[in-house]
């Protein structure tokens, strides 16, 4: 007889929990918990388009964790669900992925995240405007998913999210992933390039 894990369950509780009930963004905002976990962003038949990517409606685009709380780093960090909140791509790896994908469809430009110290161009922004463009686009196109960790878990949140996206494939995620995206790594060098070139208006 085989014996389950600790880390094959909570993988397979998680799984199921991610492939299950979602919520638009807005109102996710009533059901994420203030708590560690993992989430799971999917995305309508015209996300898929626009990403470029064959339509896959039961497939996550992105899975993620978030150490302390997912209402923090994954509603208010990615999304920008709180009025006190603002959207700042270069402070999360997702809008960076998505804003490579969809740099032509909505006019984005990469700029470096602190203007006054142009530094580390991988973690580009958006030049004004840009932001807000994206964030209409996720609030309209995207959907959620959460898992809430057990309060007693003993297995590092990080293995439970790697075991996930071995599962799931998710195209927009690139580290841990077989089966991520082909071009997202370029789309994203191009980007960090051209916040590299910015300078100042005279």
């Amino acid at each position: 007889m085989t014996t389950t894990t600790p880390l094959v369950a909570l993988a397979s509780s998680a799984v199921g929990a991610l492939t299950g009930r979602r919520w638009t963004i807005t109102d996710a905002a009533s059901h994420v918990p203030p708590q560690p976990g993992l989430y799971a962003i999917y995305g309508d038949e015209q996300a898929w388009t626009d990403l470029g990517l064959t339509v896959t409606h039961h497939q996550p685009l992105y899975v993620g964790k978030a150490e302390r709380s997912l209402v923090s780093r994954d509603l208010n960090g990615h999304f920008a669900t709180n009025p006190n909140s603002t959207p700042r791509t270069g402070g999360s790896t997702v809008r960076r992925s998505f804003a490579a994908l969809l740099r032509d469809a909505l006019d984005l430009r990469a700029v470096p995240r602190n203007l006054t110290k142009p530094e580390r161009f991988a973690n580009y922004a958006l030049a004004e405007g840009g932001d807000t463009r994206l964030n209409e686009w996720m609030h309209a196109r995207l959907t959620l998913a959460v898992w809430p960790a057990p309060a007693s878990m003993t297995v590092p949140l990080g293995d439970v999210e790697t075991a996930v996206i071995v599962e799931l494939t998710p195209p927009i995620n690139i580290d841990k992933n077989p089966g991520k995206l082909a071009g997202l790594s370029r789309a994203r060098a191009h980007m960090a390039s051209e916040a590299s070139r910015w300078r100042p208006k005279s």
